[in-house]
């Protein structure tokens, strides 16, 4: 059972910080901005939470992200520690809860932009903090590789969340030559395209709602010059 007696200790007043293991480190450190990327992403869950206190299942699902989360926290304060908290059970958790949710949601034909709800945006917001947590864990070494497959689950798991809490009212991208052009007013493309009936990001280090230049191609733009007349 962890004791805490005394919350201001005055440790970190220099600009360093104490590891679980007792060793003192700057505190912009990678591992210990990890620490803190992590923290925060949990804080986003719980602002999350909020918004999802009427759903039981849903609040329930969350809490038990925020205890994973404290785990992750724990093995990322240990360098080279020899019990790992968090182990692949809660990764394989989140893989079902994901195909559970993703089962009765539509196919995805476009990509998505962030909001909808106050639940949703908060879930949307949530995940890129995850996003941003798996960045800095990335780049910590010797870890653990469960903690950045954790994340990376985490970041699908909250994707689906959000579009489950839209209650079928994804928020579409519209890209702007089809806007002027009249096109589908609700249509476009925005993070994640469906591939067999699942919603997968294109890849594992581009956040959701992100497209490249190389997907959506702009409307060919017609010369304003007249083409020169044919000599007869």
């Amino acid at each position: 059972m962890v004791r805490i007696n005394r919350v201001v200790t005055r440790g970190g007043d220099g600009g360093e910080t104490s590891l679980g293991d007792g060793v003192r480190v700057a505190k912009n450190a990678p591992r210990v901005v990890a620490i803190g990327e992590v923290d925060e992403a949990n804080a986003a869950i719980g602002v999350l939470r909020v918004h999802v206190r009427s759903d039981a299942a849903v609040d329930a699902m969350l809490a038990r992200v925020q205890n994973d989360l404290f785990d992750l926290g724990a093995d990322l304060c240990v360098p080279g520690g020899d019990r790992a908290r968090l182990i692949e059970a809660p990764i394989a958790r989140l893989e079902a809860e994901v195909a559970a949710m993703n089962a009765d949601l539509p196919p995805l034909a476009s990509f998505i932009l962030p909001g909808g709800t106050e639940a949703a945006a908060a879930a949307h917001m949530a995940r890129t903090i995850v996003r941003r947590a798996e960045r800095a864990v990335v780049g910590v070494e010797g870890l653990n590789p469960t903690l950045r497959r954790y994340l990376n689950r985490l970041s699908d798991h909250l994707f689906v969340l959000a579009r489950v809490l839209n209650k079928g009212g994804d928020v579409l991208w519209v890209p702007q030559h089809l806007a002027r052009g009249g096109a589908a007013s609700g249509a476009g493309g925005a993070g994640v395209k469906p591939r067999n009936g699942s919603t997968r990001r294109r890849a594992a280090d581009e956040p959701q709602g992100a497209t490249s230049a190389a997907q959506v191609s702009p409307a060919p733009v017609r010369s304003a010059t007249p083409p020169a007349r044919r000599k007869r």
